[in-house]
């Protein structure tokens, strides 16, 4: 890997977000989110090099998403500013129910992102390119340049790491299964949540799905379980790793923080049973606070969970 770029970089739509503070009122804190830019930063605060490859607006929003990367210390010199398209918004609101999301991200710069975009140099050189559900659905060219940066990166050696998150309101199941089976038979590491690999295989056992999903290719299968931990799979191993008993308040992004926490652990050498395990602490701790991207955990706070 070079040393001018990154070890891990994630493709996605990042957004600008606003989170109900009370489920009594109707006030809305400003935050950030977009799951691998939420991934990203999950990687960067446990210590890993980190880089976005996305697009935002040449507005207030965009400037601001910039603004975060640099502080959270993501390398943004693979963020193209678009300034014929707005940067993607959405709105987090909390009810008996549990969180509900609402998108304002149609035509958003992300979404205009093509495969005459991306960085080949940069991909080439990292250890990891980690993409989602999201990152296909967001729009035909985006699905277009998420297949040319997987194909980039396995003819390069580099590892590609899958979240499932399925999102419904951007396409219907049928084409979700078919787009992400493809991406999946091309992933090294897959990060599936419950709901989500439920949905996209008709499957409900632990051992189906992850034998389903080994059988499609990846080596390393690390099924997103909640407040249950998750369960991890090899073609050669497997077991559940407990989830960490927390005062949760807000689940938004603790996959997302589970992942960058897992993949940062992977690039650090640890294996899969013990990336999870630090992972599941991490996404714990990140449900203690509201929105996606503050209550991401540090490195010390992760180990002092632990270490506990």
């Amino acid at each position: 890997m070079s040393a001018a770029f990154p070890g891990i970089l994630a493709l996605g739509e990042a957004m600008v977000e606003f989170n109900q503070s009370s489920k009594d009122q109707p006030d809305y804190l400003q935050g950030f989110g977009g799951d691998t830019s939420n991934f990203c930063i999950a990687a960067s605060r446990q210590g890993a090099r980190t880089g976005f490859v996305s697009a935002v607006g040449d507005d207030h929003f965009g400037r601001l998403l910039v603004d975060l990367w640099k502080t959270e210390n993501v390398d943004t010199s693979m963020v193209r500013v678009d300034g014929g398209a707005p940067t993607g918004v959405y709105f987090v609101s909390h009810g008996p129910a549990g969180h509900q999301f609402d998108y304002l991200r149609a035509g958003s710069a992300a979404s205009r992102y093509a495969p005459r975009d991306l960085p080949l140099d940069a991909i080439a050189a990292a250890k990891v390119i980690h993409l989602s559900g999201i990152s296909l659905a967001i729009s035909v060219s985006a699905c277009d340049a998420a297949f040319a940066a997987i194909g980039h990166a396995r003819a390069n050696g580099v590892a590609v790491s899958f979240d499932t998150n399925l999102r419904l309101k951007l396409w219907p199941l049928a084409r979700a299964r078919a787009v992400m089976l493809e991406a999946i038979r091309q992933t090294d590491i897959c990060l599936p949540s419950w709901d989500d690999v439920t949905d996209l295989t008709g499957l409900t056992g632990r051992d189906e799905i992850v034998d389903f999903l080994l059988a499609q290719g990846p080596r390393v299968v690390a099924l997103k379980l909640g407040k249950e931990g998750s369960y991890v799979a090899t073609p050669d191993e497997r077991r559940v790793v407990p989830g960490r008993v927390v005062k949760a308040v807000d689940a938004t992004g603790a996959g997302d923080c589970y992942g960058g926490a897992f993949i940062a652990r992977i690039v650090a050498g640890d294996d899969p049973f013990e990336a999870a395990r630090y992972a599941n602490a991490a996404a714990a701790l990140s449900t203690q606070g509201f929105g996606a991207v503050a209550p991401i955990p540090r490195r010390e706070a992760v180990e002092a969970l632990l270490a506990g």
